[in-house]
């Protein structure tokens, strides 16, 4: 070893001493050069982690880099020079990896940082892993990472099926909470009486068959994280209590008399257009205020379809009736040209149906259901010639201009290569005018727009 690499490795060591967490410098071949002391007590085996490779090491300790789903931040990192975040599943827990490219003086990638977050087995989250790889799917992952681990209400918004409870449980394993419950809420198709009763339980005799006292599920949900999953659902009778529980920290079971303090960090979700819910006084504006603190829009599954074979992957990896089963690339190939209206819980009911009809190995095209073998997105014509990529989602319906607009921008700011100036020109607008443009989008949608 050169005195040179010595001294590298030591000043790369006490610098990432600096994190609290789990840390490792790497090279392009997945070997070690650096780790922390967090590293070395959580992974160390008494052996030098210098030079071994980091998949081998996380192996040894329980935590699989390219099975069950997961797959390698650091091959996805290497292919597109920008930094990646994944949670893996594993027996042993759950592990949340950051990962980023180091460059040098040239601007080439020589080495990658990793940070880990890991929540063992006991306090992690059945729910797969969130994957994907698309640049608007990047932009959801560096949200929640932003908004993770400070004490802001985080409201998901987007079409049903997109993965708002997978991304809660995200926000949650990232949180300070994490050691703590997840408690879900549903708060959709409950009448007023129960809906009160589940969210803030109810004392022994309080109504005709409460027999004994019951815990809410805000009680429960104390020292962890409180998922109002479809928000939008609750009735306006009692969104004044949910108002004054966020505000004071303290609620009272039905038929109660004392107060009760829960503390718990707070995660909704809605398909539902609050603003226009507000506008129409069928929404408290001063809950939906209170709820929107940290807006993320989770984009729909027609939006990013390039992430379509890694959810396919994850999916098959996780259903019990496709172990064992390939999807062929004429299959796959169908799969990324469909617009997917139910979007990921769609996509996994098409592949469970055809894991069910496959006979060999192999899931063939014909069995997709029928509505696949022929798509509207596939009258779009071949791919832009922008970058190559799909083609513009929505341009298969009819959908309204502002909308159609909306969806470009996300999808040309996504896909262009170049700066903001080369994008305007490409699109005939100023650059003040595409910054405007953007800018508006951001405060619409709550969406991060590059800019």
């Amino acid at each position: 070893m050169t005195d040179l690499l010595r001294q590298l490795r030591a000043e790369m060591t006490s610098l990432l001493d600096c994190f609290s967490a789990p840390a490792v410098l790497l090279c392009a071949d997945y070997s070690v050069l650096a780790a922390n002391q967090a590293y070395r007590r959580v992974f160390g085996d008494g052996k030098p982690l210098q030079g071994r490779r980091c998949y081998e090491i996380m192996e040894d300790a329980g935590y699989s880099c390219r099975q069950g789903g997961n797959h390698c931040p650091l091959d996805a990192c290497q292919s597109s020079g920008t930094g990646q975040h994944v949670v893996h599943s594993n027996t042993s827990g759950n592990a949340q990896i950051d990962l980023y490219p180091i460059r040098n003086d040239s601007a080439k990638v020589v080495y990658f940082l990793e940070l880990l977050t890991l929540a063992p087995q006991s306090t992690a989250l059945p729910a797969p892993a969130m994957v994907g790889n698309s640049p608007v799917w990047r932009d959801v992952a560096r949200l929640i990472r932003r908004a993770a681990p400070s004490d802001a209400a985080v409201l998901l918004l987007g079409e049903s099926g997109t993965g708002k409870e997978l991304a809660a449980a995200a926000v949650h394993r990232a949180s300070h909470c994490r050691n703590g419950p997840f408690v879900a809420v549903d708060c959709s198709g409950l009448s007023e009486t129960l809906f009160e009763s589940e969210l803030f339980g109810h004392e022994k005799g309080a109504f005709t068959g409460a027999h004994s006292r019951k815990t809410g599920l805000v009680e429960a949900a104390d020292g962890g994280t409180l998922f109002l999953d479809e928000v939008g659902d609750i009735p306006l009778s009692l969104q004044v209590k949910l108002l004054r529980l966020l505000e004071t920290g303290h609620f009272r079971r039905v038929g109660g008399v004392e107060p009760i303090r829960s503390q718990f960090r707070l995660v909704s979700a809605t398909h539902r257009p609050l603003e226009k819910m507000v506008a129409e006084e069928r929404f408290r504006q001063d809950l939906y205020y209170r709820l929107n603190t940290f807006p993320i829009t989770l984009p729909a599954l027609r939006e990013r379809l390039e992430d379509v074979p890694l959810l396919a992957e994850a999916i098959l990896q996780r259903l019990s009736v496709a172990r064992g089963l390939h999807l062929h690339a004429d299959t796959l190939e169908l799969l990324r040209r469909y617009n997917y209206p139910g979007n990921i819980r769609e996509l996994r009911n098409i592949l469970e149906r055809a894991a069910l009809l496959a006979d060999d190995v192999w899931i063939l095209p014909e069995h997709l259901p029928a509505n696949l073998q022929y798509s509207p997105m596939q009258e779009s014509g071949p791919a832009s010639p922008l970058t190559g990529r799909q083609p513009i989602p929505g341009v298969g319906e009819i959908i309204p201009l502002a909308d159609l607009e909306a969806q470009y921008l996300r999808w040309a700011r996504g896909n262009y290569g170049g700066d903001r100036r080369g994008l305007a020109q490409r699109l005939g607008v100023s650059e003040r005018t595409l910054y405007r443009k953007l800018d508006a989008l951001r405060s619409n949608t709550g969406h991060a727009v590059e800019s």
